[in-house]
């Protein structure tokens, strides 16, 4: 397989795309023994890549892990705000992880790690159609608006699938989506008379946050991962 040599330091878990790109420039990755000076050069399974002199060798499993993402944490590698990111309470032995889609700022609950690009790429994909469940706090229940979102409904012009809502009490809904567009939920409930005070996810596909603590990782078993795998 021939892939770009920044992709492969990434998928090797060494550093993120940019961060690989950046190892590039400063010159500390080598291909059969010379430098590396274009993040558009290819490897092939032949190839011996090094980094620092250390040579690096594509990971041969996949690896998913669930994760309880606090409040006040950006789902990114490095925020220009100097917010704090969700790498900051990550373990060293986690940081070169990727995230599985994004939550906002504001949203806690369980968030996907891997250090499978591709696999993450495929997990966000809309047409993959997998649900995540999230738990909705709002100042009112509309439930002649909330019809609306149940429905499917068009706000700024973008189109939202249809989402599954049910009523948990006067102020909590139970919120399924399938698609993964940006700040959905809330954008959708606020446009039905439903604005959002707190989100929480409890589930992506048949991963559960469950008794997860806040902050806490936990590796999710392979048959999980395979049981995915075959729906995407």
């Amino acid at each position: 397989m021939t892939v770009r040599i920044a992709k492969f330091l990434s998928d090797s878990g060494i550093a993120s795309r940019r961060g690989a790109e950046d190892l590039i420039s400063h010159g500390r990755v080598t291909l059969n023994g010379n430098v590396v000076t274009s993040p558009v050069t290819f490897v092939t399974d032949s190839d011996v890549v090094a980094v620092d002199g250390k040579i690096i060798n594509r990971r041969a499993t996949t690896e998913l892990y669930a994760f309880h993402k606090p409040i006040n944490t950006m789902t990114t590698t490095h925020d220009p705000m100097g917010r704090r990111t969700i790498y900051d309470c990550l373990p060293t032995e986690y940081q070169n992880l990727r995230y599985v889609g994004r939550l906002d700022f504001k949203t806690t609950g369980l968030l996907l790690l891997t250090n499978d690009g591709e696999l993450a790429r495929r997990l966000t994909l809309p047409s993959s159609h997998i649900a995540r469940e999230y738990i909705a706090t709002v100042n009112k229940i509309d439930d002649i608006g909330l019809n609306r979102a149940r429905t499917g409904i068009t706000v700024d012009g973008i189109s939202y699938r249809p989402m599954d809502i049910d009523i948990i009490d006067d102020k909590t809904l139970r919120v399924r989506v399938t698609e993964g567009k940006k700040n959905e939920v809330r954008i959708v409930l606020r446009a039905c008379g439903c604005p959002v005070t707190k989100l929480h996810r409890v589930s992506f596909g048949p991963i559960k946050l469950g008794n997860l603590s806040v902050g806490k990782i936990r590796k999710i078993e392979q048959k999980t991962i395979d049981a995915m795998l075959k729906t995407l």
